[in-house]
């Protein structure tokens, strides 16, 4: 089943329901979204010669001709590539050429750095262009092409952090299987609800847009093309049943906008959070300012948006005896997959202890494109190794600690980030934390804490110390602690624990 169905099934359905929107104004109908996703697959097949399998690369900021290019690829039976618009010329020089791809579909902005990459060695097709124009005005329509589950439909490539990125074969059967799954585990769809794009469309946030399509509901590009608080907030108030997919950093800004400006949160339907830590003072402060509107996922691009879901029913549960445990986890496993924590020897640990995390079933990858060592390293025995270290509750609440690459070993004893940041961002003037290892001839490494503080006092080092104190092992306490004016992150809020380290390096 090729995956564009869902776009197909809705608009003979219903034709004229409102489907794309930039900000506030409407942009088509599903009908005429169908018939340009048509005539845009009937060019990459008549003028570009893309066939079956060919891929695709679309280098874009958001923008509404993201979703006509992504469904036309799909549609013409050819292989997406969405790639991070913020990309270096030889990181995305590098995603071509490994993927091989056909075609790259660009906006205006980011023509130049296409060239930049090399990308005149491909065919272009710029949106908004004439050829882009002639295409969706007069171009043949063609017809959608046949697929089985198990072709590969996209290659996402990941943040190659640990070396090369590589290329994660995403199937139409993946691409299904994470669709379903935000129904059964995240939220139901409505007609009149809408999708607001303001964090990436070539990651996780643009998964999301095959939920909505199945359900004909609306999609909303940001006039700012990305996440701005201010905005978002018009966008609820005057379109209203607003979702949308963020960093818990991107929920921390949204939180304190809304808390320092007092506006009405009435328009916003659900915010699915996720892609890393979400700290339990941040999602307390969340839930006073905006009720109950929060659901968690954890997924990998290995297994998109679909490993566990922490329910907005079980966040907004504060009377349970292990509440507070419970939002600090990423919730249970999806109804579509099978998840374990286990030992080095792939041994289901006991209850509460920590292992690697594991998971099986239909949302997870085919494998690496071009890649079979990494496939085989990280496909074992019928199940994806994610390189999470977690633990498991009694009731299946999965409790992340970090990535295995992230875990501090301080002279033998193993320290989990994670809980030390926790820890910090208790302090009033912390607004934001990372913490990580660094070498050391002593310990093997010992424990560095970046911070962001807030408006007014910066605490010294005495002041952290008495609170790391007060709530972990005198083991785990930083050795220093270093003030940013803001932490280094990915297009996606991440922050990169890679290039902190590569401070520290520099710092020597």
């Amino acid at each position: 089943m090729n995956i564009s169905q869902l776009l197909h099934r809705t608009a003979l359905a219903h034709r004229e329901r409102p489907a794309v929107f930039a900000g506030t104004q409407l942009v088509c109908d599903y009908r005429t979204l169908a018939d340009r996703v048509a005539r845009i697959a009937g060019h990459l097949r008549e003028s570009c010669g893309v066939r079956s399998g060919d891929r695709v690369a679309i280098f874009s900021a958001n923008c509404p001709q993201y979703l006509e290019a992504l469904h036309a690829i799909h549609w013409a039976g050819a292989i997406s590539v969405p790639v991070n618009y913020k990309l270096h010329s030889k990181e995305l020089a590098y995603v071509l050429e490994n993927s091989g791809a056909r075609v790259v579909c660009v906006s205006p902005e980011l023509h130049d750095s296409a060239l930049d990459a090399g990308a005149a060695a491909y065919d272009l097709l710029v949106f908004g262009s004439a050829a882009w124009q002639a295409a969706v005005n007069d171009g043949n329509p063609l017809a959608m092409e046949d697929k089985r589950p198990d072709d590969v439909a996209s290659l996402f490539y990941t943040s190659g952090t640990t070396g090369r990125p590589k290329g994660v074969m995403q199937t139409h059967r993946n691409l299904l299987a994470t669709t379903m799954a935000y129904f059964t585990d995240v939220d139901d769809v409505q007609m009149h609800d809408a999708m607001v794009y303001a964090a990436p469309m070539s990651h996780g946030a643009g998964l999301y847009n095959y939920a909505h399509m199945l359900r004909g509901a609306k999609h909303v590009v940001p006039v700012s093309g990305g996440f701005d608080p201010a905005e978002l907030v018009e966008l609820a108030a005057s379109i209203g049943h607003l979702s949308l997919f963020a960093a818990p950093t991107m929920v921390h800004r949204l939180v304190d906008h809304i808390r320092r400006s007092r506006a009405d949160v009435d328009g916003f339907k659900t915010i699915v959070y996720g892609g890393g830590p979400m700290y339990v003072e941040d999602l307390r402060n969340a839930l006073d300012t905006m009720g109950q509107k929060f659901v968690q996922i954890y997924g990998q691009g290995e297994c998109p948006m679909t490993i566990t879901a922490l329910a907005r029913e079980q966040i907004a549960d504060a009377a349970h005896p292990r509440w507070a445990e419970r939002i600090a986890s990423v919730g249970k496993a999806h109804a579509s997959v099978e998840v374990r924590v286990v030992d080095t020897d792939d041994r289901q640990v006991p209850v509460g202890e920590l292992g690697e995390v594991i998971v099986r079933g239909d949302a997870v990858m085919a494998g690496y494109w071009a890649n079979e060592a990494a496939t085989h390293s990280t496909l074992r025995n019928g199940w994806l190794h994610t390189g999470d270290v977690a633990s498991m509750d009694a009731d299946g609440f999965l409790t992340l600690r970090d990535r295995s690459k992230d875990v501090i070993i301080s002279g033998g004893s193993n320290i989990y980030p994670r809980e030390v940041e926790e820890v910090l961002l208790l302090h009033p003037q912390i607004s934001e934390v990372a913490v990580v290892g660094q070498r050391d001839a002593d310990w093997g490494e010992v424990v560095i804490a970046f911070l962001v503080t807030g408006e007014g006092a910066r605490p010294d080092d005495a002041e952290l110390d008495a609170l790391c104190l007060d709530h972990i092992a005198r083991f785990k306490r930083p050795k220093s602690y270093r003030f940013v004016d803001a932490l280094p992150k990915n297009s996606y809020g991440k922050v990169l624990k890679t290039e902190l380290r590569n401070w520290l390096v520099k710092a020597d």
